[in-house]
């Protein structure tokens, strides 16, 4: 039915049109994985970095933590040692100890001479009731009147 050269001048259109569709596709989708591969390498970059960088917080935190454990024992001790000295050298009328302030009672409780301590006055006492108070705009300032005549001379 149709002549060799016909079915030959197809088959080679069809294999043309079919490899220009194929590399068409093949650029495209391989422009987009490789597009999606360097976001993965991105985002596998972003993932490393953020738990480096949690790792570094943590561990920051956790020194600071021990340097702060090791700075308050420090304290502890010297004020200890300034306070035996203190002690030991004023004849038992120095400051108290730390060993001696951490065995009270309570830390509600408040020694007796601290509890009559009484607080500030919000006003200023008067000694008679003509008298202006401290707070009075006019406290302290005399005005004294001058005469009409003197004003207006001096004026």
């Amino acid at each position: 039915m149709y002549s060799l050269t016909i079915l030959v001048a197809t088959g080679i259109i069809a294999l043309a049109a079919g490899s220009a569709i194929g590399l068409l596709l093949g650029k495209r989708l391989s422009a987009s994985t490789k597009s999606l591969r360097e976001t993965e390498r991105e985002l596998d970059r972003l993932k490393q970095d953020k738990r480096a960088y949690e790792e570094e917080v943590v561990e920051h935190f956790t020194q600071a933590a021990s340097l702060l454990n090791n700075l308050t024992d420090s304290y502890r001790n010297v004020h200890n040692h300034l306070a035996s000295g203190a002690a030991n050298l004023c004849q038992e009328r120095g400051p108290v100890s730390l060993a001696m302030l951490e065995s009270r009672n309570s830390d509600g409780e408040i020694p007796a001479h601290l509890a009559q301590i009484k607080p500030p006055l919000d006003y200023a006492p008067k000694t008679s009731p003509e008298e202006k108070g401290m707070l009075n705009e006019e406290f302290g300032i005399d005005r004294q009147h001058k005469p009409l005549e003197a004003r207006t001379a001096n004026d």
